[in-house]
């Protein structure tokens, strides 16, 4: 573009440059320039700096104020001659001169490399655009991927979880009144677990592993699981086999739910006075998840109808724990029981609806998932 208010110039520098292949666009002001570039930008302007109205360097400073324009190389072609122009058309934002009259072979020679920096600046600001957006689509797909990851991890999860649920149920399946047992325990479970300052893996675990905790009644014969009436000596010494054969049967997994249990389903007949089962371990020697649990258990059990017993009351069963707090239960865990126990008895409350929902609807798990 070539911006002059006098058409004789303008016309002497398209005869100059048109033979050379160039498009040459012309503003007879300073207005006229900024009107035109909005519609197309050029490749290079050439700029008389004395105009009416708005000289050279307002024109340079308007066109350098704007983003998409200010990389146009502007060459001031102007008869002044004093250094402070120069170096004002420099601040301005001017890239080079040429002085009137104009030399034809210099014009051509200055046009050309000021095109070749334009050109490469295109290309710069294109490869720049070009990298933002691979950037930006990688990162789209990367984000994309994350998601499907995650809900793959999520899918596999739930499934890991539902597949240890459905075990831990078949443990229980032959009692029907021990159905729900599973729900509520784990349940109160995690609560006392978070209640004492668990983190939220570690409660979360807890929760998941302790349905398992009598997973080795399977293995105990129905004529002593189901028997309407206390166990003799060998009877209970068979039924106290449950706690070894839930520890072999999730023994040496590397998954952290089956781990801890395995540790459960070891522990949680343990006693704090050390007179419990399988090893009579005692105090904090018991895994404090173990311990947890023994509460849990023992709440629900006893509220609960078994074919040896029946339901007891909120009140006898809070009793039972308080009198095993520092014998059977660590004192700790039944003191947080206690101060829990509203909280409790609304998570078994509501176990017992799901259970009966449940039943209601020919077992559909989806009813009674634990969250």
């Amino acid at each position: 573009m070539v911006v002059d208010d006098e058409i004789l110039n303008r016309k002497l520098i398209e005869a100059m440059l048109k033979p050379q292949g160039y498009q040459v666009m012309v503003a007879v002001d300073g207005e006229d320039c900024l009107s035109k570039v909005q519609q197309e930008a050029p490749d290079l302007i050439l700029m008389d700096i004395m105009m009416p109205n708005m000289n050279g360097f307002e024109v340079v400073t308007r066109l350098k104020s704007q983003e998409h324009l200010a990389l146009i190389p502007i060459v001031m072609v102007t008869a002044l001659q004093d250094v402070n122009d120069r170096v004002k058309a420099l601040e301005v934002g001017a890239d080079d001169f040429l002085t009137k009259p104009v030399d034809r072979m210099e014009l051509r020679a200055r046009v050309r490399s000021l095109l070749k920096v334009k050109a490469y600046n295109d290309h710069m600001v294109n490869y720049r655009q070009e990298l933002e957006s691979e950037v930006a689509k990688q990162t789209l797909e990367l984000k994309n991927a994350s998601i499907k990851i995650a809900d793959a991890h999520s899918k596999l999860r739930d499934a890991s979880l539902e597949t240890i649920f459905r075990l831990a149920r078949a443990a229980e399946y032959k009692d029907e009144d021990t159905g729900n047992h599973i729900i509520s325990m784990s349940r109160i479970s995690a609560l006392l677990a978070e209640r004492i300052g668990l983190n939220s893996d570690v409660v979360e675990r807890i929760l998941y592993a302790s349905p398992m905790h009598d997973i080795g009644k399977i293995g105990i014969p129905d004529r002593i699981l189901l028997k309407n009436g206390p166990l003799n000596d060998e009877e209970w010494s068979i039924m106290r086999m449950h706690t070894i054969f839930g520890g072999q049967i999730l023994e040496g997994s590397n998954i952290g739910f089956l781990r801890l249990g395995e540790v459960i389903a070891l522990t949680h007949h343990e006693k704090w006075d050390g007179s419990g089962y399988p090893n009579g371990i005692s105090g904090a020697r018991i895994p404090l998840a173990g311990r947890i649990v023994a509460v849990a258990d023992v709440f629900d059990a006893l509220m609960s109808k078994r074919p040896y017993k029946p339901a007891l009351t909120v009140e006898q069963t809070v009793d039972i724990i308080k009198a095993g707090s520092g014998s059977h239960f660590d004192p700790m865990v039944v003191d947080i029981f206690l101060e829990n126990l509203k909280d409790i008895i609304k998570l078994w409350e509501n176990a017992q609806a799901e259970q009966h929902i449940v039943l209601d609807k020919s077992h559909n798990l989806d009813t009674i998932h634990i969250s």
